[in-house]
């Protein structure tokens, strides 16, 4: 085989092995984030390594349908959360 064939092979092999890698469950921390805002309300689950990124990631998440538009929805990240559940 020639070499780019190879590399080319071998790239494709070292992309899925990560795919396959991340796919693992990984997340150490598991969160229901509740967040109120502007009389609307909603909840939303994450998962990450960290408490923290996963706090950070589910009131995104929560405050991504209940906010419209950047000036609500950074206001919304920024309130405190009514509600937060350890999962896991």
């Amino acid at each position: 085989m020639k070499k780019p064939v190879l590399f080319g092979i071998l790239f494709v092999l070292i992309v899925l092995g990560v795919i396959v890698y991340s796919s693992f469950n990984l997340a150490k921390v598991r969160l229901e984030v509740c967040i109120n805002f502007n009389g609307r309300s909603n909840c939303k689950t994450a998962s990450a390594v960290s408490e923290e990124f996963a706090m950070q990631t589910a009131v995104a998440n929560a405050c991504g349908e209940i906010a419209f538009g950047v000036t609500e929805t950074v206001a919304c990240e920024h309130a405190p959360p009514t509600k937060v559940t350890r999962l896991k």
